[in-house]
């Protein structure tokens, strides 16, 4: 059985595993979610909000992430019965920096730059993932987003483009530990092109699947943590730290 410390790279999924983006996706939902009949509870509407955004991603492949945002907004407007409006659909297609980051995420990521090479695989576009790395406060040593590839996890297209990337220097598959909060957009296409995964386990404490759509019945992962602080915690028990 591989350990923690077998691995030289963690490539990361960012929003759902380093950043929260359903309290994000919920706070800038807020004004829509008010004038929304009938009212929606918060998992309905994150649901509602994966559906479209998978739908979407599908569908326009090489849009934008904060225009794929707008439209998505646009669509749950339609969907909610509420009139459209098109300066709050542009709002919220541009709230990405403005999403919180999880609590434990800069300081794990802090511990885990001293050992590892720290690589992310984004579903966003170069400007919304700079407003979010300031909060995360680490430098990546490569970010590799879907305005890069032109496509959207869980297209496999995603991982060979990484994987492509990171062998021109050198990095063997073996080498890398996916590490990332989705079963649908990561864990399974990740599986699928070799790579080992550790799956940050954010909605441990609740039923379904939030703002992902579900999983594969034959998504796997090899570790499992609650936390980013938990892998740290992991970490530090194998090596003795």
């Amino acid at each position: 059985m591989r350990k923690l410390s077998d691995f030289k790279v963690l490539t990361f999924d960012c929003y759902g595993t380093l950043i929260d983006w359903e309290s994000g996706i919920m706070a800038a939902l807020q004004p829509l979610l008010d004038r929304a009949r009938p009212a929606l509870a918060g998992d309905a509407a994150l649901e509602a909000f994966a559906r479209h955004e998978s739908a979407q991603e599908a569908k326009t492949p090489r849009m934008i992430y904060s225009t794929l945002l707008t439209e998505v907004h646009r669509r749950l407007a339609e969907e909610w019965g509420v009139q459209p409006d098109e300066s709050e659909d542009m709002r919220f297609g541009a709230s990405v920096p403005d999403w919180p980051a999880f609590p434990d995420s800069p300081s794990a990521l802090g511990y885990l730059k001293r050992h590892y090479r720290l690589v992310i695989l984004s579903n966003v576009d170069r400007a919304s993932f700079a407003g979010s790395n300031r909060r995360l406060g680490v430098e990546f040593d490569a970010v590799f987003t879907a305005q890069d590839i032109g496509s959207y996890k869980p297209d496999p297209a995603n991982f060979r483009y990484m994987l492509g990337r990171l062998a021109e220097q050198g990095i063997a598959l073996g080498e890398i530990l996916h590490t990332a909060q989705s079963l649908f957009h990561d864990h399974a296409p990740a599986k699928h092109a070799g790579l080992a995964t550790a799956w940050i386990d954010r909605r441990h404490e609740r039923l379904g699947w939030g703002a992902t759509m579900p999983p594969p019945t034959d998504a796997t992962y090899d570790f499992r943590f609650a936390s980013l602080a938990a892998m740290v915690a992991a970490h530090q028990a194998e090596s003795g730290l």
